[in-house]
């Protein structure tokens, strides 16, 4: 904060700024932890140091009224200069503000150093719970670690996964927060930095967060896959905003032009990298970019499958597929559908695809022997194994209707907690 006595020296000043930039300040500011009235005085500062015609010109066209507090001589000498370059004032702050998110970039956009682990989440049985299962493995990965030992962590891991299907299954009807009272509490968060990507035109990781899809008419993942757009693919990134994820937590939303991405790179060269083309620009920014792939067995999905492939020098396991299945027959036909097309991705390509393990969701053994018996089918795999039994409870519904992570909506539910054991086992 400013001395009293400068903050009363300030007068207000109202200009014209572009919605775009203007929301961008607010929100660059916020990430710096910098007053407003602040960066538009260092950015007229910078501005005036930098040599005219270097900084280009911005749209300002309709743009509105915007106030803030500066010292008057800041405003008469930036008057100044607007003049002897002679542009109007709206133009001049315009580039100022322009060059200073230029030169000020967000601390969510800091490149790490370490690789960036890449899950593929899927089955081409539509229903199961793929967006579920994607929102809340990425909140689980980005939340704040005290907040998660406060909601009481994960339960156990592997080695106690019979235990944990009996305690879902023994709870009785619906209870909404209660969970078994010997969770674990060791839980650690592991407070990484996620990309949610909505693979799916029909957008409902997207509908389920409370962001909008992409406009038909504009840039979209589907058209970086297929070179239609060129520009930064950072622009249709959206955060999740929830102090639980601590800003950890981004989105990129689909866009309804995705139900023609079959289409739209069936001529590309190496159409099954198209989904590492588009998203490369984006890894040295996260720690975990988690795709929630659509209900399909076309191209888009032979794109993902390569996306999730062991890259050479990675870890085994660092990366790779989990496939989210439900206690019942009609899964378990679509399981063995999608198994093919990996496996022949996989010799086609000559690629190593690592499969992550098996979730069971929406699970109620309430629903009598063809529920359990699935069930003890889908253990009885052993590879994939199972990693995650999630019961069916009404916390992921009222979770999707509040357009809310499940994480943030309640994260003390047994669903919250069995999605923290599911990073703890494929972190471990």
């Amino acid at each position: 904060m400013l001395p009293s006595d400068e903050q009363a020296d300030r007068q207000k000043v109202t200009f014209k700024l572009p919605a775009s930039l203007k929301a961008d300040l607010k929100i660059r500011a916020a990430e710096l932890r910098v007053d407003i009235q602040d960066t538009v005085a260092e950015a007229m500062n910078e501005w005036k140091a930098t040599p005219h015609g270097e900084v280009p010109q911005v749209d300002t066209a309709g743009a509105p009224p915007f106030a803030t507090w500066l010292m008057e001589p800041s405003i008469s000498q930036f008057k100044s200069e607007c003049s002897e370059r002679g542009i109007p004032y709206v133009q001049g702050l315009a580039q100022a503000v322009t060059l200073w998110l230029a030169t000020h970039p967000s601390p969510r956009y800091q490149p790490l150093e370490r690789t960036t682990r890449r899950l593929i989440i899927c089955n081409q049985k539509g229903g199961v719970g793929k967006t579920a299962v994607t929102a809340g493995l990425g909140g689980a990965f980005a939340e704040d670690a005290e907040l998660a030992r406060l909601a009481g962590g994960a339960f156990p891991g592997a080695a106690e996964l019979a235990r944990l299907t009996a305690l879902l299954t023994d709870q009785g009807p619906e209870t909404g927060t209660s969970a078994p009272a010997d969770a674990d509490n060791s839980y650690e968060a592991p407070e990484l930095r996620v990309l949610l990507v909505d693979y799916d035109p029909q957008g409902h990781l997207a509908k389920q967060l409370g962001v909008k899809q992409l406009p038909a008419n504009g840039p979209s993942l589907a058209k970086f896959m297929s070179r239609q757009v060129t520009g930064d693919i950072h622009d249709l990134v959206v955060p999740v905003d929830d102090e639980r994820f601590g800003g950890r937590l981004d989105l990129l939303p689909s866009c309804q032009d995705a139900f023609l991405l079959d289409v739209m790179i069936s001529a590309a060269r190496n159409r099954q990298a198209t989904l590492e083309h588009a998203l490369e620009p984006l890894e040295a920014y996260y720690d975990v970019i988690i795709i929630d792939c659509p209900p399909s067995l076309g191209m888009a999905m032979d794109a993902a499958i390569y996306y999730g492939r062991e890259r050479d020098g990675e870890r085994e396991g660092e990366s790779g597929i989990l496939i989210v299945v439900q206690a019942e027959d009609s899964s378990a036909d679509a399981y063995t559908m999608l198994v093919e097309q990996i496996d022949d991705g996989v010799i086609d390509w000559r690629i190593t695809a690592t499969y992550l393990g098996l979730v069971v969701n929406l699970y109620d053994a309430r629903d009598g022997h063809v529920v359990t018996s699935s069930l003890d089918e889908w253990y009885a795999l052993e590879e994939p194994r199972v990693i995650g039994v999630i019961p069916r409870r009404k916390e992921q519904r009222e979770a999707a209707r509040a357009r809310r992570p499940l994480l943030a909506y309640d994260p003390s539910c047994a669903q919250s907690r069995v999605m923290r054991q599911i990073v703890k086992e494929i972190s471990s």
